[in-house]
């Protein structure tokens, strides 16, 4: 697949991140805006009977790509207990980076998974 159609797929994919719920629409986002992204976002954690779930609010149509990352990754640790949000690989975003060319985003995208690890260890104190 050539770079042109990693980039469709991309924005196809960003169309699959699961928008905020209401619930958390007037949340102070101060606390959940990840700093190190160049684009505003704000990734806000939720644990339930032992599972994690994350949201993100982002604007999809200015970051397509900061979205279909996000949205590759909840597809993977939703629902799931802490641990396997724990064992994102810590190449992960940069050999996806890399596949599609896109490797200045790097810091960014790394400062999100990092934030999602840092919710998954709370999250696991908590119910430990």
């Amino acid at each position: 697949m050539g770079r042109e159609e990693k980039m469709q797929a991309l924005v196809q994919y960003s169309k699959k991140l699961e928008p905020l719920p209401e619930r958390f629409k007037d949340l102070d986002r101060g606390a959940f805006t990840v700093p190190e992204c160049q684009t505003r976002v704000d990734i806000i954690p939720e644990l339930s009977d032992g599972r994690m779930h994350f949201y993100a609010d982002l604007n999809v149509r200015q970051s397509p790509t900061i979205a279909a990352v996000l949205a590759i990754i909840f597809a993977a640790v939703n629902g799931q207990p802490p641990s396997t949000t724990l064992a994102i690989p810590s190449d992960f975003v940069s050999v996806l980076m890399e596949s599609i060319g896109l490797a200045s985003r790097e810091v960014g995208l790394n400062a999100m998974v990092a934030r999602l690890k840092r919710y998954a260890r709370d999250a696991e104190r908590q119910t430990a």
